[in-house]
């Protein structure tokens, strides 16, 4: 399949969220001309427009959960932390994104959650790691089997984008990578069925005391009563620096809730060429 980088920047421009307007507040619209048991309102259009000032917090480029939430949802802040014209790269070719073109990308912020990717629970250190100088986040479109990433550098100690990239999810082997196998787990009930070990583990807070941590285990037959909502079309994905090794057999998905703190994590292996969930945490307030 053929890709253009023409018309990958149409896409990209034309599917980023439109911005918000500038906010703007107006003075009070009452006014006292003349001592006068009289009060005069004049026309709200006779008073000068205020411009809401922009508030970043001071810290936001120590961690760089805090800077992507603020790049998300903040235009004039994505716009200065962006290094134009953006390079974006697509399998035909490079090309470029100027200032004017750019239109705000909210990236996952609207949406209800997002996902990280690891090999290892190790890795999950590198989400709180304030030492960054680099990251990736990425979409992966399970339909299509791309991936689309935003790479970020730290340039004089703030976080800017530097390009954007657009390729293939590369070939892993003829038994299927994880992302292809995700796919179908998550749109099939009955292929995720056959694909969860019976019992699988199942960590959560006790229902008598939700300061504790109850680990125990969950039969086949109860899983569609505690399963999580799992993307279905999409995943996204932060490189911090940790291993995202496509021809790893073992997965950590995280799924985050973009705006309550929630984390639900599944574990995934290949065993005899086939990719299983063993594994399921839940402890959600």
């Amino acid at each position: 399949m053929k890709y253009s980088w023409k018309l990958f920047l149409s896409f990209l421009l034309m599917g980023l969220l439109a911005s918000c307007a500038g906010k703007q507040t107006r003075a009070s619209e009452e006014v006292v001309t003349e001592p006068s048991d009289t009060v005069e309102t004049l026309p709200v259009e006779e008073f000068p427009l205020v411009e809401e000032k922009e508030v970043i917090p001071a810290r936001v480029d120590e961690l760089f959960d805090d800077f992507i939430w603020n790049f998300a949802t903040n235009e004039r802040m994505q716009r200065r932390r962006i290094k134009f014209p953006l390079q974006v790269v697509t399998p035909e070719g490079i090309g470029q994104v100027v200032q004017d073109e750019w239109q705000h990308d909210s990236l996952f912020a609207n949406q209800s959650t997002y996902t990280l990717m690891f090999d290892d629970e190790s890795d999950f250190d590198y989400e709180g790691d304030t030492s960054l100088s680099a990251a990736i986040l990425e979409w992966i479109y399970l339909d299509s089997s791309m991936r689309q990433q935003y790479f970020f550098g730290k340039h004089k100690g703030a976080w800017m984008l530097d390009s954007i990239a657009l390729a293939p999810l590369a070939e892993v082997d003829d038994e299927g990578g994880f992302v292809s196998f995700y796919t179908r787990f998550a749109n099939d009930s009955i292929y995720q069925l056959d694909h969860i070990t019976n019992p699988i583990e199942f960590v959560t807070l006790d229902p008598d005391d939700e300061f504790t941590i109850l680990e125990t285990t969950l039969g086949i037959s109860q899983w569609f009563s505690f399963k999580p909502e799992l993307p279905k079309e999409k995943l996204t994905n932060i490189c911090y620096g940790q291993t995202n090794d496509d021809r790893s057999r073992r997965k950590i998905l995280k799924v985050n809730g973009s705006q309550d703190g929630s984390s639900i994590i599944l574990y995934f292996r290949k065993r005899g060429g086939e990719w299983e969930m063993y594994r399921f945490e839940d402890t959600s307030v």
